[in-house]
């Protein structure tokens, strides 16, 4: 089991930054990778950006290329997403996430965090 805990949400101007932090504990070495997703009121979950555990390979939305970073530390046993250059369409709850070694789906979630970018 892995427990996921996210932090680092907020109210920013669009133009602003944030750093959304997520801090895994549990069985963290049967993690395959770790992802970011986030969810608006209405619409569908998006997978926004990915890294491996091991690798450190990464994946990006064309939303988020250029602008959003996802790392990593193991010393801290935490995954980060930087967010630079915030648009109102940013707004949403973004949540971390976790694919195991063995499944073909992220079947471990954080409770979420609130990102609001305002005009």
């Amino acid at each position: 089991q892995v427990q996921l805990v996210e932090s680092g949400g907020g109210v920013v101007q669009a133009g602003g930054s944030l750093r959304l932090s997520c801090a895994a504990s549990g069985r963290t070495f049967t993690t395959s990778a770790m992802g970011w997703f986030r969810q608006a009121p209405g619409k569908e979950r998006e997978l926004v950006a990915a890294i491996t555990w091991s690798t450190s390979t990464t994946y990006y939305s064309d939303s988020a290329k250029g602008r959003f970073t996802i790392s990593r530390s193991n010393a801290e046993n935490t995954v980060y997403l930087q967010m630079n250059s915030l648009k109102p369409e940013d707004t949403a709850v973004y949540y971390c996430a976790a694919l195991l070694r063995g499944d073909s789906a992220y079947n471990y979630w954080g409770q979420g965090t609130q990102v609001t970018v305002s005009s």
